[in-house]
């Protein structure tokens, strides 16, 4: 399996992302998932301790399916207050590396006006590639 990093030098130097991520395996599509415990009740009342949670439940998943953060190639944050979220970018950056590392999948942060769970703040989706059997 080859995941490869591209951050091409006519971009601005990207910080918690990649431009683009390039990959060879199985591909793995992770559901979005939002701070919801194991009796399905939204856990953690700020952005930071959600977003913990909902990272938390997707790297579950991805273990699960057998990969591992590092193969991460993209993920997608559904934002409810991207004020509060830019707010925390600091502290979701810290949470970021101590679950999934430094090697960052291409990310996109998309604002919305509530998710399926009205008590969500954020909801994370992702893309991982592992290799094949």
């Amino acid at each position: 399996m080859v995941i490869e990093r591209v951050n091409p030098a006519g971009l601005g130097r990207p910080s918690g992302f990649s431009h683009a991520v390039v990959a060879e395996g199985r591909f793995v599509f992770l559901a979005g998932q939002t701070a919801l415990d194991k009796e399905n009740k939204i856990v953690g009342d700020t952005v930071v301790a959600q977003f913990e949670q909902a990272l938390s439940n997707l790297l579950t998943a991805l273990r699960e399916a057998g990969g591992e953060p590092e193969q991460l190639c993209a993920v997608t944050v559904y934002i409810v207050d991207m004020d509060d979220y830019r707010a925390n970018a600091r502290e979701i950056g810290k949470v970021w590396r101590r679950l999934a590392g430094t090697e960052y999948p291409a990310m996109a942060g998309i604002g919305v006006a509530r998710l399926w769970d009205v008590e969500a703040l954020v909801e994370v989706q992702g893309y991982a590639v592992i290799p094949a059997r």
